[in-house]
This record gives C-alpha cells, structure tokens and sequence, in this order.
C-alpha cells in the first residue's frame, strides 16, 4: 500500500460497516426472522487486502469524535435502530468506496455495490416491517 494512504480512515470505515450491518442483521434474524439477514451477514464478508497493515493504523484511544452526540443516544424503537445502523453502514461503504479508488479499483468496486445493496434493502425492511 502506498505510505500516504489513509489506513486509519479506512479502518474506523470498516468497523462502521461492519457493525452497522451487523447490528441490523441481528434485529432481523432474532426479532423477525427475515431472509435479508443473510444477505446482510454475506455483505459483511467483503475481502480486505492487506488488512494486517491496515489494523496497525488503528487509533481508537485517541479518536477525537468518540463521544457519542445527543442524537445518536436516542432510540425510540427497533424502526429507529434499523435506519440509523443502515445509515452508517451505507455512509461508511461510500467513504471505503473513495478511498479504495485510490489503489485498490476492485475493493473500490466492492463497496460500491455494496452500497447499492444496502439502499435496497434499506427499502425492503422499512416496507416489511
């Protein structure tokens, strides 16, 4: 990877993806037994090259926007849980999107569908629910 790639954006990127898909495909398997979980459980499988380098880069400590904001300490119903978990996932595939083009077209190419994906079933579970 090139020295000026921003692995540390990458990394929190790829832990908001992952936890925001995660966390709705828990609700959707536990709570209503939907299929779309699987499909959810199967995108968070994207293959990462050079993840070891890209985890050396990790800062968590120090991150200064760790501190939860008013908003997201709010949650009315598993609806609300849903959207904004969907949200991240979708907002994180879009930053790993861009920042991928920049060595990596096929990863790139990855999350893009990836968030394509999501806006869908975004609209699946919100209409099913």
């Amino acid at each position: 990877m090139k020295s000026n790639f921003p692995l540390r954006t990458i990394d929190a990127n790829l832990n908001r993806f992952k936890e925001g898909i995660r966390v709705v495909e828990d609700i959707l398997r536990y709570e209503y037994n939907s299929p779309i979980a699987k499909e959810l459980k199967n995108l968070r499988h994207i293959k990462i090259p050079n993840y070891d380098e890209i985890i050396k880069h990790r800062d968590s400590i120090n991150d200064i926007l760790k501190t939860s904001t008013k908003d997201e300490l709010q949650r009315g119903n598993l609806k609300d849980i849903i959207i904004s978990n969907l949200k991240r996932a979708q907002e994180s595939a879009r930053v790993l999107e861009e920042l991928y083009k920049i060595i990596d077209i096929n990863t790139s190419e990855a999350f893009k569908n990836a968030r394509y994906k999501l806006y869908n079933y975004e609209k699946e579970i919100l209409m099913g629910i």
